[in-house]
């Protein structure tokens, strides 16, 4: 990310980079703010905070879009991982003590798109930024709000952190607060819900076409 940051530094062009919510240490019992200072507990979010870091040192015109779990129609995800499970399973166990807002990619790509149009207009729109999709859910209602749109008859039932042991630490809080992304760029959190529906549909076509 610094390289690249330096490469649009000379260039007099903006950049736009993904981060995420795992900079924080996902303690915090409300929504992240941009103004939230870092503490990441991951290798994860260690390596995104440090490329944060990398691109604010060069100077260049840029937006840092933190956002958080993303889904989509494409490459391997909880969406996907969730109706590859329901095809075998009735009952799937999904962590209900971590919350989140779902982030739809096409919609991350959207705002990428606006948020470097309105950059190359004014530059000094520039910073670090939050985008997420709502509402803020468990994980556990994710997954049985991707198994009722998708007709299956799987259900999840919740189970804390502690219970499902994975080699890496996950944030109990990953809920990001957006409201400085629709003050300065206009763009407002989109509801998953239409993402979800739509990634669905696309993916029932692309396994008819196959």
């Amino acid at each position: 990310p610094g390289k690249m940051a330096l490469a649009c530094a000379k260039l007099g062009i903006p950049l736009v980079h993904i981060s995420t919510d795992y900079v924080f240490d996902g303690t915090r019992t409300i929504p992240w703010a941009i103004s939230d200072t870092p503490n990441p507990k991951t290798a994860y979010g260690r390596s995104k905070l440090k490329g944060e870091k990398a691109i604010q040192a060069t100077k260049c015109t840029y937006v840092i879009l933190r956002t958080s779990w993303i889904f989509s129609a494409h490459g391997n995800n909880f969406l996907k991982t969730m109706l590859r499970l329901s095809e075998k399973r009735d009952s799937l166990p999904v962590i209900e003590d971590q919350v989140g807002g779902p982030t739809c990619a096409s919609d991350v790509a959207h705002s990428c798109v606006s948020i470097a149009k309105q950059l190359i207009d004014d530059p000094s729109k520039t910073g670090i930024y939050h985008f997420s999709g709502k509402p803020d859910v468990s994980w556990c209602k994710f997954a049985n709000t991707i198994f009722e749109q998708a007709g299956r008859e799987t259900v999840a039932t919740p189970i804390t952190s502690s219970e499902y042991h994975t080699p890496a630490l996950r944030p109990s809080n990953s809920r990001l607060d957006c409201t400085f992304t629709k003050e300065v760029f206009g763009i407002s959190r989109p509801n998953w819900n239409d993402g979800l529906e739509q990634i669905l549909s696309d993916l029932e076509n692309m396994n008819g076409n196959t």
